[in-house]
């Protein structure tokens, strides 16, 4: 592969060199025999497992205790309310990505797997696997809140992403998108070797950014969808809630977050990485070497004819 360098200053700071590793093959057949491979899914699944765990329980105790204040006389705003479960969410992200980033990359989502594997980061055998190890991670993690807070569980819809009364399928969709596309676009500039070597004088914790990636998203969809922008969050609770609404508006929570970061990858790859502009460049090249060698052939058969 080409060496990028960096050539512009940053105050009395020079960018470094960098290169961009090598992309994943589509198949690596190999992987299957490491024991890292397996080490990553564990990650994968325990990591996923908690967030769910964390996650969950605090949506459903925000709503037992609002409900049992409202009951009272008390307080309807009691609780830890929405800021409180966006930091929930948001704050998992961050403790569990730092945590595994450097053993599975601390992916704890399917959209961020699928982005990154449209981006030649993962490999497909890789991007499946995760993908399962995530969605029963996410599933074990519902069963033991519905294990912990069986009186309130059901009664308080068991934490499923459900689109909310007023919205149309178009609007939970589009904010599904967008609110993937958020994270997933953070996660690619989080953790971007370039930005890497040319910030390098800035201390850039990536699992922060990516945290409050979550925490803001979650502050403004809330109301719309529960917020999902993760596939294994949406089939984890909805596979232990079992409710037909759960179940029926579930499509929107994988379609949604996997186009959401399919224009993630796209936009940081070939807009902001200029990936467009470098196959265009090597499309040019070789189009500029046929040109001679037909150019030579050329003149050959001219100067044989000629004799």
């Amino acid at each position: 592969m080409a060496k990028d360098v960096g050539v512009a200053e940053h105050g009395s700071f020079t960018a470094k060199d960098y290169r961009d590793p090598p992309p994943a093959p589509l198949i690596d057949a190999e992987e299957l025999t490491k024991w890292s491979f397996y080490r990553a899914l564990i990650a994968e699944f325990i990591a996923t497992l908690l967030f769910l765990y964390i996650t969950v329980l605090t949506v459903i105790g925000y709503k037992s205790q609002t409900d049992t204040a409202a009951a009272h006389g008390g307080d309807q705003c009691g609780g830890v309310g929405i800021l409180g479960i966006a930091w929930a969410f948001g704050g998992m992200i961050f403790v569990l990505v730092y945590c595994t980033a450097g053993i599975s990359g601390g992916h704890i989502n399917p959209a961020v797997t699928f982005g990154l594997f449209l981006a030649g980061k993962v490999s497909m055998i890789r991007a499946i696997m995760y993908m399962v190890a995530q969605c029963l991670g996410a599933i074990c993690g519902v069963g033991l809140v519905k294990a912990f807070q069986r009186s309130y569980y059901k009664n308080y819809g068991g934490g499923a992403n459900e689109l909310a009364d007023g919205y149309s399928t178009g609007v939970g969709l589009s904010a599904e998108i967008i609110g993937t596309f958020v994270l997933v676009y953070t996660v690619f500039s989080a953790t971007d070797p370039k930005r890497s070597a040319r910030d390098s004088h800035v201390p850039v914790l990536a699992p922060l950014p990516i945290g409050f990636a979550v925490f803001m998203v979650h502050l403004a969809t809330i109301p719309i969808t529960g917020t999902g922008i993760n596939p294994a969050r949406s089939l984890g609770a909805a596979v232990i809630y079992n409710q037909d609404k759960a179940w029926n508006d579930q499509w929107i929570f994988w379609v949604g977050p996997f186009i959401g970061a399919t224009i993630a990858a796209f936009y940081h790859q070939f807009i902001l990485r200029a990936g467009a502009v470098k196959v265009f460049g090597f499309i040019h090249k070789q189009l500029r070497c046929l040109i001679i060698i037909v150019k030579s052939h050329f003149f050959s058969l001219c100067f044989l004819a000629i004799d």
